[in-house]
């Protein structure tokens, strides 16, 4: 295993008569990604869920979407396979966003450094919450304000279109089209959330920050940003103490982490569970999409803040 890793970090040019070396050994390893969306250059990798759905609505048939993340799995999680490193280096473009998967950083800063698209580079980031040690300084789950991801999309398109000039205006058209839903999707929020009894989410992984910022909420995270991580007994006590300070009537668990957290949380305060869907993935089989996932959320959301 280490001699593999030896050859897929030396130079493309070397790597390449390498190529059926690595690719044998990399058989042995079950691949975490799929090809999804059209079929045409430029070929683009994608680090997980939401931002592959974002780059196969702006590529449409022009361009070719490789998922690093296989469906349902966590995307914190990741290890890439030697194949992978190697789609990373080969990409037109590497679509990821940094601090969330070390795994892609790690390639991309060594394989795609010239061809790649941090998206949170791109936005204005909120900080990570302020119990959190493991992580960045910066919160990563900005596709969670449909506003923040709209110019993501709007900046997607206008690279894609310097990549491949002959669909320029394709790239930018879809592009556009996106950008009118997710403004169509902000609108739905800020009316679904506007009067509401309540303001406070108390939910088991801090990946809701974006949305709480744009739509007037508080988030009250239980183990941070980390959806593995687990509260001391102190944190947990006064989590409970929050819970019922605040009438708040539900803690919510997630659908790709252990809600074991969130129901302990939920069982000590004598309240109830739902799930609060981040979009960080679905399930292989689900008809759902990001659009379908976030009015999910919303439609779970008012009810649980008492909203009118």
């Amino acid at each position: 295993m280490t001699i593999i890793f030896i050859f897929i970090h030396t130079r493309t040019v070397r790597y390449r008569r390498l190529l059926p070396f690595v690719l044998g050994a990399a058989l042995l390893v079950t691949a975490c990604g799929a090809r999804t969306g059209g079929h045409g250059d430029p070929k683009i990798v994608a680090a997980f869920y939401p931002l592959a759905w974002l780059a196969e609505q702006v590529a449409g048939p022009d361009g070719s979407v490789q998922n690093l993340t296989k469906p349902g799995a966590e995307p914190h999680d990741l290890e890439l396979t030697p194949r992978q490193v190697i789609d990373v280096g080969e990409s037109k473009l590497a679509f990821y966003i940094k601090g969330v998967q070390p795994a892609v950083d790690k390639a991309v800063r060594e394989h795609a450094k010239h061809h790649s698209l941090d998206a949170s580079s791109l936005v204005k980031t909120l900080p990570a919450p302020q119990d959190e040690a493991d992580h960045g300084a910066e919160d990563p789950h900005l596709w969670l304000d449909p506003n923040r991801f709209a110019t993501v999309a709007t900046a997607l398109g206008e690279r894609l279109a310097a990549i491949d000039p002959a669909h320029a205006a394709g790239y930018r058209s879809r592009a556009a089209q996106v950008v009118t839903k997710l403004t169509a999707l902000d609108g739905e929020f800020r009316t679904g959330l506007r009067d509401c009894a309540r303001k406070e989410i108390v939910t088991g992984h801090s990946a809701f920050g974006y949305l709480a910022e744009r739509y007037g909420l508080t988030q009250v995270g239980v183990t941070g940003l980390d959806p593995e991580a687990e509260p001391s007994p102190g944190r947990l006590a006064s989590l409970t103490q929050l819970v019922r300070r605040t009438q708040a009537t539900t803690v919510f668990t997630e659908t790709l982490a252990s809600p074991k957290t969130a129901a302990t949380l939920a069982n000590e305060a004598g309240v109830r569970n739902e799930v609060l869907d981040p979009v960080e993935g679905v399930k292989r089989g689900s008809s759902d999409d990001y659009f379908s996932i976030m009015r999910r959320d919303l439609a779970t959301l008012r009810p649980a803040l008492g909203c009118r």
